[in-house]
């Protein structure tokens, strides 16, 4: 009895040590730069869409037209306030999925308000070692989450998020130093592109992995912008985007827009400065299989099937397919791995309202 008492003590002890250690090794690896937002969604009508002229599925920012629209839903009796931001939202599930506090690192600027300190409180909860600027001048920002059905047509107005600048994240560089995996959203160029340079340059030249996400139409459609996506292109380990916006990115560049393998293979190609690893390019496409392109090929990854009855809320699949891949690549796991993360958060995400979910998950490491 005393034998097998200490076995077990002895075997407790080293579970703890090693989660220890595990938890040490993995904290602060993967770090995410964006634009944190608190959404505002409620259930809408195609009236409404056209009164704001939106679409559904699609993604935008606010123009002084869209600011009642604010108002409009916040006095709707369905209105739901959530910690939003793509990749703040792609963080959260990264961390959820490590099980590990502070595995994860997130910098953006929020207001000096009660939205603000909401969100705060949600991310840390989460156990993501939020560094947040700011603005004591300017209201955190918000997103508009028009519902039609599984759809989301989604208004973006930045505000505190629109000023974070690259002096805050050089005061807080030691996290970019201690991230083996840096992650940055599309929508991040619209608010600093000196950050966005500075943080990609440092990858690239410390042999880091650099992954950004195409994020929307627009940023390639509006010249200022795709500008920026190609300067930033060559620090970029891994491309991310849905099949709408690598079929805008081969318009913009003059390709066969309807040839999503052929683009995400020329984009791949595309000049690199690290020239020890390709650059990987993911692509999906809802319940359609995976697009990846690395090394010369094409790879297809199948999309486990969610019945139509237990789909709620499409909004967030995206981002929690970037969440579940980065939260393998950050543990050096392979492409087929990363995809299976990416995919199984998604579609626990889908059969929720926002991006939620439950306090554990049931993914299983290999």
């Amino acid at each position: 009895d005393f034998s097998l008492a200490l076995s077990l003590h002895l075997i407790a002890q080293y579970s703890l040590t090693f989660n220890s250690r595990q938890a040490h090794i993995m904290e602060g690896a993967v770090l995410c730069l964006g634009n944190p937002l608190l959404d505002v969604s409620a259930n809408v009508d195609m009236a409404f869409l056209e009164k704001y002229d939106l679409k559904p599925a699609n993604q935008i920012l606010a123009e002084d037209k869209h600011l009642p629209m604010y108002t409009e839903l916040a006095a709707r009796p369905d209105v739901e306030y959530i910690a939003g931001g793509a990749g703040q939202n792609s963080i959260r599930v990264a961390q959820w999925l490590l099980q590990v506090p502070h595995a994860t690192s997130y910098m953006g600027c929020i207001g000096d308000d009660e939205f603000g300190r909401k969100m705060t409180q949600t991310a840390t909860q989460d156990g993501v070692n939020v560094r947040y600027q700011v603005d004591p001048a300017t209201p955190t920002g918000t997103c508009a989450v028009c519902v039609t059905g599984i759809e989301r047509s989604l208004v973006a107005n930045l505000a505190a998020a629109n000023n974070f600048k690259a002096a805050f994240a050089r005061e807080h560089w030691p996290l970019v130093e201690k991230a083996r995996v840096v992650y940055c959203t599309g929508f991040f160029i619209t608010v600093s592109p000196e950050a966005l340079a500075e943080v990609s340059a440092h990858t690239a030249q410390n042999d880091k992995i650099f992954c950004m996400n195409l994020s929307a139409p627009f940023i390639m459609q509006v010249p200022p912008f795709k500008q920026v996506l190609l300067d930033t292109l060559p620090n970029v380990d891994f491309l991310f985007g849905n099949e709408t916006e690598a079929a805008t990115f081969a318009e913009t560049e003059g390709w066969a827009a309807d040839n999503l393998e052929a683009t995400a293979l020329k984009i791949s190609r595309m000049p690199k400065t690290n020239g020890c690893r390709g650059r990987t390019v993911v692509i999906t496409q809802g319940s359609q299989p995976t697009i990846v392109a690395a090394n010369g090929r094409v790879t297809l990854y199948a999309v486990p099937k969610v019945a139509s009855e237990k789909i709620v809320d499409t909004n967030g699949a995206g981002d929690a397919f970037v969440g579940g891949f980065l939260s393998q690549l950050a543990c050096g796991k392979d492409i087929s791995e990363c995809c299976r993360a990416g995919n199984y958060a998604a579609s626990v995400i889908i059969q929720r309202s926002g991006c939620t979910f439950p306090a554990k998950p049931e993914f299983v490491w290999t």
